[in-house]
């Protein structure tokens, strides 16, 4: 997942401006942003000796990211009803739990629906910490200092993207798949520790306006940004799910290999975070256009460069960039688009993200099963050159002047 975008109530802004920073809650709910990371993506570099294991098919061990992603939306669109009255410092603690447990139980899994009911756990938990995040940034610091706290919340998830690939990839080498995920478990424990010692009481406050998050879809622009965004990640991770079945099976690379090649991924993708703010000032829809259409290019690109090693490592570094960019600009279109009712789109983003994520990674596995990772990457291709065209509909169709 990205970060989410800034969104206050005024009645909240008033209340923040004076209230004391909680910076140790800031700092340990940035560190259950990198274990949750971690855990949501570690199967894209242990899919081949999950499915080996569980004696399964590789397209089937990638649909636990489907699965995860799948009760992530149910959850997203649910969670302030579900959660009611509870007090908020009691269901981030009670997520960070379930997210320990979710470890545990895919990494103890005798079979493969008990490991898919690991995944669902941290589909649970990705879809209610999300969208709690930034609500919860704001009653932790004061209103002036919310902008530096999910800068440091986006640093738990740059990390995670950038050494968590590779990471899991290189102790599912040394130690096994199923001890790379039971090193997620301790990582879980820390962070509830210190969010029980270091965040404050906060108690549920009223929603603010409806409840109903689809009514944003009356919105055209709003549909076709939502599409747009959707259709992006749908066609993301068509592909991103099986680059280790594609570099084992095609590339020929070995462990070693793997690890660099899934950690230059990372590391292009922290500097595509770092970069991408320049761009969205320059025109934010230009951006949100040129990087699915880039993608795209690349991802047909890796069909005839599929052999060679170097020219492989060096397109799939330029998709981490690219890819682990463009969700900054998403959430910026969210401030832009919804300034007045940025928290129901923010909410309702998170769902469309996740829902793409497990329709993205289900149809990547049909095809990768049964017509190979070039049908997988042709397919990919053409979903994201679809998110271009629905994102320059959404520019057309925008009341903000963005661009």
């Amino acid at each position: 997942m990205s970060t989410p975008t800034l969104v206050a109530a005024d009645e909240t802004r008033q209340q923040s401006s004076t209230a004391p920073a909680h910076w140790g809650g800031v700092f340990a709910m940035t560190l259950c942003v990198f274990a949750l990371i971690a855990s949501e993506f570690m199967p894209v570099s242990l899919l081949t000796p999950m499915a080996n294991d569980l004696g399964v098919s590789e397209g089937l061990a990638g649909y636990g990211i489907a699965i995860s992603g799948a009760f992530a939306v149910l959850i997203s669109l649910s969670i302030s009803a579900l959660a009611g009255s509870t007090n908020r410092k009691v269901l981030l603690l009670g997520l960070t739990a379930l997210m320990a447990v979710s470890g545990a139980v895919v990494a103890l899994a005798p079979n493969y629906l008990t490991y898919m009911v690991g995944r669902a756990l941290i589909g649970v938990v990705i879809g209610g910490f999300w969208s709690m995040s930034a609500a919860t940034a704001m009653r932790l610091v004061p209103s002036s200092q919310v902008l530096r706290a999910l800068a440091i919340f986006n640093g738990g998830n740059a990390l995670a993207t950038v050494i968590a690939a590779p990471l899991g990839s290189y102790l599912g080498g040394v130690i096994g798949w199923r001890g790379a995920f039971l090193c997620l478990i301790p990582v879980a424990a820390l962070a509830l520790v210190w969010q029980w010692g270091s965040l404050p009481d906060m108690t549920a406050e009223r929603a603010q306006g409806s409840g109903n998050v689809f009514r944003l879809f009356k919105r055209r622009a709003v549909a076709l940004g939502m599409a747009a965004c959707g259709v992006f990640f749908m066609g993301q991770f068509a592909l991103f799910t099986y680059v280790r079945p594609f570099l084992e099976t095609v590339t020929h690379v070995e462990v070693p290999t793997l690890s660099l090649i899934l950690l230059g991924i990372g590391l292009a993708g922290f500097v595509g975070t770092v970069v991408i703010g320049v761009l969205l000032k320059q025109g934010l829809y230009r951006t949100l256009i040129a990087i699915p259409v880039l993608m795209a290019v690349i991802a047909l690109a890796l069909i005839p460069l599929g052999a060679w090693v170097w020219p492989v490592a060096f397109a799939l570094a330029l998709w981490g960039l690219l890819a682990t960019a463009a969700p900054v600009g998403w959430w910026s279109w969210i401030a832009n688009a919804l300034p007045d009712d940025a928290e129901a789109g923010g909410g309702l983003m998170v769902a469309v993200i996740q829902l793409a994520i497990a329709l993205g990674s289900t149809v990547g596995g049909m095809l990768f099963d049964h017509s190979g990772y070039r049908s997988t990457f042709v397919a990919s291709a053409a979903v994201l050159l679809l998110g271009a065209g629905l994102t320059l509909l959404t520019s057309r169709a925008s009341l903000s002047r963005v661009d």
